[in-house]
């Protein structure tokens, strides 16, 4: 991709985005909500070109100039700014769309009633977040004693009050934090989607015919009054649980894998309610004598397993795995293969090199020169294959989705997972090595799994679910 490059997001931004490129006459085809193909041409600006990414990976990518302006929601570039406060980005304008509030909230239970609270607590303080970084300066703003803050992939909700004190996440509205049953204590950040600049390109580069035009569209844009965001979810947050170590504590997957976990627990005659792809329920009932269910992501679930959130978890090997390569002495291991949601683990590289095999690829790396960009969800995964290959120089990068729409521009190889292979294929991507096989599993925390009084119930309900697999 030549001339001026964007960044652009998939998801929640995509379509205000492209009603946005439209009016400012900039003519991005194909860039829609079905669309397969992350490069996109102007067909109006012919020196103008763009690519598709997951938002939060948009601040990253145009600050380390492989793109030269981008939109994103501010949230996202606040966090990156929160952590590196000198990263070479400028923002622009503000778009008027995509808005929202990262709220410090707890739960609707909590004695906490103000920021003071907070501050004055003596012991340490739970906060989790996918906005880690703003979450830090969050906790240093208000001068708190002793906080930990615990990284996140999504579903920061889910953690309160049990798992944690304090979350801070993005909503739409304070009103739909009230409606999950939670407490807004104060707004950390309030916005929406935003145009960034790299700051080299902001100063060197002639970027007035498509920043013009975008914030002549902004400007222009018909005040059509606040859009309706439909019906609030009911809050069916639960009261506190008492007593929470008599119960054996499950954390079941959001996302793409909730339909097929659901069928499962339903066959092994599990009945959890509420656990479907149209409830945003956190807290479903489950027909299991003394356990408790909360839905969070697969991604995390290595980790908050590990550091005792809970005694089971269903997710992928995949996630095991790549927790495991950073921690190897974590106390998690599988109990049980689902079987199901069965992808495997691949090394991809763009089609059009002369590369079939790690042999070639480090041959690739010394006729071209330079560190391998390797780009990947898994980047423990990525970085011990580099390693264990000898493929240095290195560096990993890391990414939130869509890493298919990294090479070549902005990687150079891929670790990456594939069910059939079909997607790889439409982005021209070659398989040339597999790291491993993975499907969904049970894991347990081991000192859980060790304890006298915890084993028998955590083995039940493994049990329990064994009955799936007949």
């Amino acid at each position: 991709m030549t001339g001026l490059k964007l960044a652009l997001p998939k998801g929640r931004l995509l379509g205000q985005t492209r009603a946005l490129l439209e009016r400012a006459e900039i003519g991005l085809d194909g860039y829609s909500d079905g669309g397969r193909h992350y490069r996109l041409a102007s067909s109006r600006l012919a020196d103008v070109g763009a690519k598709i990414f997951q938002e939060r990976d948009i601040p990253i990518q145009v600050a380390i100039g492989n793109y030269d302006l981008g939109v994103c929601g501010c949230q996202w570039l606040e966090e990156l700014v929160s952590g590196y406060p000198q990263i070479g980005l400028v923002r622009i304008a503000d778009l008027g769309y995509g808005k929202g509030t990262v709220f410090a909230a707890v739960s609707a239970f909590s004695d906490y009633k103000s920021s003071q609270d907070l501050a004055g607590r003596k012991d340490v303080l739970r906060i989790v977040s996918e906005y880690p970084s703003i979450a830090m300066s969050v906790a240093v703003r208000l001068r708190l004693r002793r906080f930990q803050v615990f990284p996140l992939w999504g579903r920061a909700e889910a953690y309160l009050p049990e798992n944690s004190d304090l979350a801070v996440l993005w909503r739409e509205s304070g009103a739909g934090i009230h409606a999950e049953g939670l407490t807004p204590l104060f707004e950390v950040l309030a916005g929406g989607a935003c145009l960034v600049a790299n700051k080299s390109s902001w100063e060197s580069r002639d970027l007035g015919m498509v920043v013009g035009r975008i914030c002549h569209a902004v400007r222009s844009a018909q005040e059509t009054g606040p859009s309706s965001l439909g019906p609030m979810p009911a809050n069916t947050r639960q009261a506190p649980v008492e007593n929470p170590t008599e119960f054996i504590w499950l954390a079941l997957p959001d996302g793409h894998q909730q339909n097929h976990a659901s069928k499962f627990l339903e066959k092994a005659g599990i009945n959890v309610e509420g656990y479907s792809a149209n409830t945003q329920n956190c807290y479903p009932a489950v027909s299991l004598p003394s356990v408790k269910v909360k839905i969070v992501r697969p991604q995390d679930m290595p980790i908050q397993v590990a550091n005792g959130n809970f005694d089971l978890a269903v997710t992928g090997k995949d996630w095991l795995e790549d927790h495991k390569c950073r921690f190897p002495s974590s106390p998690v291991e599988e109990v049980l293969d689902l079987g199901f949601g069965r992808v495997k683990i691949v090394a991809a590289i763009d089609g059009a090199e002369p590369v079939e095999n790690i042999l070639q690829l480090k041959q690739w790396m010394r006729t071209r020169g330079g560190a391998l960009r390797v780009a990947s969800e898994y980047v423990n995964l990525a970085d011990r294959f580099a390693r264990e290959h000898h493929l240095v120089p290195y560096k990993v990068i890391p990414t939130w989705g869509a890493t298919e729409a990294f090479i070549p521009e902005d990687a150079d190889l891929l670790i990456e997972n594939t069910e059939t292979g079909r997607t790889l294929a439409e982005h021209n991507l070659r398989v040339i090595d597999t790291l491993a096989v993975s499907s969904a599993c049970v894991i347990g925390n081991t000192n859980a799994l060790n304890s006298p009084g915890r084993r028998a119930g955590i083995l039940g309900v493994v049990d329990a679910m064994r009955k799936g697999l007949a």
